[in-house]
């Protein structure tokens, strides 16, 4: 995303003063029509009769006649629009900011080159992309005889790109490698030459198979995989700011861990971390029931930074921390960052400031 932004700002700087550069229909108008116009004009509703989810469809134009008229921006009805100088029609965007210099360079970019687009585009989804269920696709079929059979799934595709590539697959790890490979994926910690040769010497089928359930039964893997996800809810052992002293938050840490260990399903994992205060039973819990390890688990709520700085404004400071909690639940569990509508309308996702 970052990306894209960046470019955009760069390529609009620069249409001007480089004669011939290209505009990729799917890589720099797609996205824009679709992040500022098709919310009004897309396949739900279409103002003035309008839709602006495929060229083919602003070519079309709406009630008002063609959207566009390619080689021609000024004379083009969508430029004359989002600049504010239709006769007619308000400027756009509806009841939202207008669209920034460097965007609407690329539009005019876009239209003098021609306004071209693929011939087998598609109208897109009201849905936002980030928003699209995924779908499992089809397994790739091997073609190429001599590469060995995939044992998963996943392996498929991974043969598959190699075979794109006119890459072969490396050779099978040997035993001591594997073994290594396993302790440090699951507990973080190389075997050792006892576990190593006793591995090596194994020839019962199922041998990788036990050393994978043994190393799950072992404390060490949630402290490995449960670092993952501190690191996700901004955890630390002090308070992150100015004098940065030590806090008593270790309970919620090593809950973390023991969930992992316990292979606590991730909907109560997620449910006591959200909202454990309120399905505990006693607003006294005793320690080592199930209502204390609730009300550990919202610990989660509790890493925001502290300022233990003299003279700071109290109230100040709590809203910060709950704008650190809404940004950290959000992108743990939505995979949205919110960051960008705390100030304004977000710039890719589907988020007002309003919302």
């Amino acid at each position: 995303m970052v990306a894209s932004l960046l470019r955009l700002f760069i390529v609009g700087s620069v249409l001007a003063s480089v004669p011939g550069l290209a505009v990729d229909y799917l890589r720099d108008i797609k996205p824009l029509l679709a992040n500022q116009c098709v919310l009004c004009h897309g396949a739900s509703q279409q103002k003035g009769g309008l839709r602006l989810d495929t060229a083919v469809s602003v070519l079309q134009g709406g009630n008002s006649g063609p959207g566009i008229v390619a080689l021609d921006p000024d004379g083009s009805p969508l430029i004359q629009v989002v600049t504010g100088s239709h006769p007619e029609i308000d400027q756009m965007p509806y009841k939202r900011p207008p669209l920034e210099s460097p965007q609407i360079e690329i539009l005019r970019a876009w239209i003098q080159e021609g306004a071209g687009y693929p011939e087998n585009e598609e109208p897109s989804s009201d849905v936002h992309w980030a928003f699209t269920p995924p779908t499992r696709p089809p397994l790739p079929s091997m073609s190429d005889a001599s590469l060995k059979q995939p044992r998963h799934p996943v392996d498929s595709f991974v043969y598959q790109r190699l075979q794109d590539e006119g890459i072969q697959p490396s050779q099978e790890a040997d035993r001591t490698t594997l073994i290594r490979r396993v302790y440090l994926d699951l507990i973080g910690l190389p075997p050792s030459s006892e576990e190593i040769s006793q591995f090596v010497q194994d020839s019962a089928p199922d041998a990788y198979e036990r050393v994978v359930d043994h190393l799950l039964q072992s404390p060490h893997y949630g402290e490995r995989w449960g670092r993952w996800w501190l690191d996700a809810a901004r955890y630390a052992d002090s308070n992150g700011y100015s004098v940065d002293s030590a806090r008593p938050i270790w309970p919620y840490r090593d809950w973390v861990v023991q969930a992992f260990n316990d292979d606590l399903s991730f909907d109560v994992f997620t449910q006591y971390q959200l909202a454990g205060d309120l399905l505990a039973q006693t607003r006294q819990p005793r320690a080592g029931t199930d209502d204390a390890n609730k009300w550990i688990a919202t610990g989660f709520h509790r890493n925001t930074q502290i300022n233990h700085e003299g003279g700071i404004d109290p109230e100040e400071f709590r809203i910060e921390s709950v704008i650190d909690r809404v940004n950290t639940t959000s992108g743990v569990w939505l995979g949205v960052t919110l960051a960008c509508a705390q100030c304004h309308d977000h710039k890719f996702d589907p988020l007002s400031q309003k919302d």
